[in-house]
């Protein structure tokens, strides 16, 4: 197993590389980058007027040139520009430079925010685990026991009316229920229960630690709910089919013929078997929790996270943010890839990826 997880840490180095220099490449491509930014905000435009003014055909770069010559500014403030944010070198040079530094996660300095990249994550990284985490927790806590639940009783009018109860929920965009839940208990038209943004009250360090603890859940219960709604019918199904396909297999026949109680049948033998597929989607799961389907969340209960530091790098060209967010994203979920292969051999011995792979 030793050989196998060393395989897999060093299949990550190119696998990162792929990712980054594709990712490179498109946005290194698109028109409008932190230059344009700077001149518009600089001639006090709107700042997507840079992108708009490289719309039209033929080469962006030239028509860029051009827009610039046309509106009079000095070339030796744009080579000053260009300078500054590095792209007087190569597009290779400055890749190799980029991927040298984030070897020791040295991710740069913002181009609008004036401060280390490494800095902004850090600082936002505790909201985005909140959210993450808790809604990853309580998907699972609420789902496994209602999928395993509804197999033993398939057919019955509790697997239909549950089935249809998570269908309608994961048919409810998740920020669409999050408004829902700010116009009911937000304080938006009815009930003002909970806080209506950030993490945690204005007077969070004179609060005791229990009194900490009470504000933060206060704060943290709308979020989870709103980005948990929409995962709960497929894990749910998931685990339903799972254990529906299980408990008909010969061996739990043979199982109860032999005397054994259901109870040492579900837990002892089809409990193992039928998880093995819901420990596989656990990583993706919790990776679109973390960041894809937490944007939205914090951008309507003005929460400052890592996916929201994201949108705002690539609404601004933000090339460090961009790229800094994109290695720690991509890095994280090849980490829990592997950490979902040991998962597997933990709930099951019998599976030996190195022997399958030899």
């Amino acid at each position: 197993m030793a050989a196998y997880v060393l395989r897999r840490l060093l299949l990550m180095i190119p696998t990162l590389l792929g990712i980054m220099l594709v990712n490179f490449i498109i946005v290194q491509a698109a028109p409008g980058g932190p230059i344009d930014q700077i001149i518009a905000r600089y001639e006090g435009l709107d700042t997507t007027a840079s992108t708009r003014l490289n719309t039209g055909g033929g080469d962006p770069a030239a028509a860029t040139d051009q827009s610039r010559g046309a509106r009079g500014l000095d070339p030796r403030f744009i080579a000053q520009l260009e300078e500054q944010f590095g792209f007087d070198e190569p597009p290779a040079e400055r890749f190799f430079d980029m991927i040298v530094d984030y070897a020791t996660f040295d991710f740069g300095t913002s181009f609008f925010r004036d401060r280390p990249v490494i800095d902004l994550m850090v600082e936002r990284l505790p909201v985005s685990i909140s959210l993450g985490l808790w809604t990853t927790l309580l998907v699972y806590l609420v789902s496994i026991p209602l999928g395993i639940r509804k197999a033993l009783r398939h057919g019955s009018r509790f697997d239909v009316w549950s089935s249809g109860l998570v269908i309608v929920g994961y048919a409810i965009p998740g920020f669409l229920f999050a408004i829902l839940l700010i116009v009911l208990l937000a304080g938006g038209s009815y009930f003002d229960v909970f806080p209506l943004r950030g993490l945690t009250s204005p007077d969070f360090e004179q609060l005791s630690l229990w009194g900490k603890v009470v504000d933060y859940f206060w704060h943290i219960t709308l979020p989870v709910i709103a980005g948990a709604i929409g995962s709960f019918a497929t894990l749910t199904m998931l685990t339903k089919n799972s254990f529906l396909d299980e408990i008909h297999k010969q061996y739990v026949l043979t199982a109860r013929a032999k005397g054994a109680s259901d109870r040492r049948v579900l837990y002892g033998h089809v409990f193992r078997n039928a998880m093995l597929i819901i420990i596989a989607g656990f990583p993706s799961a919790l990776i679109g929790i973390f960041f894809t389907g937490a944007l939205l969340i914090e951008v309507i209960f003005s929460l400052d996270g890592l996916g929201l530091l994201g949108f705002e790098a690539v609404m601004q060209r933000d090339y460090p943010v961009i790229f800094g967010t994109l290695y720690l994203y991509t890095l994280i979920g090849l980490i829990l890839k592997l950490i979902s292969d040991l998962t597997y051999v933990w709930v099951d011995p019998r599976i030996d990826f190195e022997t399958r792979e030899s």
